[in-house]
């Protein structure tokens, strides 16, 4: 005999209820369960017959406890006190327009130049492997860099602090 889903849940909503509640010791808990539960059974592909549907609602039911005890696990209660990990939205305009001046003074160094710089203080090379990447001397290779970091500093704008 097949059974409406009106019908399965006229008949088992108070029996799942009952069950989750036990599982959970939450009412909030066992209350979404049941809804999910009955979600899940109105969806499924399979026409259950009326000997079969308590069980079947009931091992959805656990299911789904087992899946939200496990996400509560993976969750743990933050202090209220802990500080802001990201900074605030002035810090971050701030770091944006900081990075933007860098990025545009970079760019007017010659190719060479912003190469071997960033070779150096990005990718911490050597200046023997810069000077190799480059078809340059070891000697050449530090002259550029230097020269390279002092156009920076003096091209790079300053704010003034008091």
């Amino acid at each position: 005999m097949i059974i409406s889903f009106h019908d399965m849940y006229e008949r088992y909503a108070q029996d799942v209820y009952r069950f989750a509640f036990w599982l959970s010791g939450d009412t909030a808990e066992a209350e979404d369960i049941v809804s999910e539960t009955f979600v899940r059974a109105w969806t499924a592909s399979d026409h259950l017959e009326a000997q079969t549907v308590k069980a079947y609602l009931l091992t959805i039911a656990r299911h789904l406890y087992l899946q939200s005890r496990k996400r509560r696990g993976r969750h743990v209660e933050l202090a209220e006190d802990l500080p802001a990990t990201t900074p605030d939205p002035a810090e971050l305009a701030e770091s944006h327009s900081e990075l933007d001046a860098v990025m545009a003074v970079l760019h007017t160094l010659s190719d060479v130049d912003r190469t071997v710089l960033l070779m150096r203080a990005q990718d911490n090379l050597s200046y023997e492997e810069i000077a190799q990447a480059n078809g340059i001397s070891v000697a050449a290779a530090k002259v550029k860099v230097h020269r390279a970091r002092q156009k920076l500093a003096r091209l790079r704008p300053r704010e003034d602090h008091p």
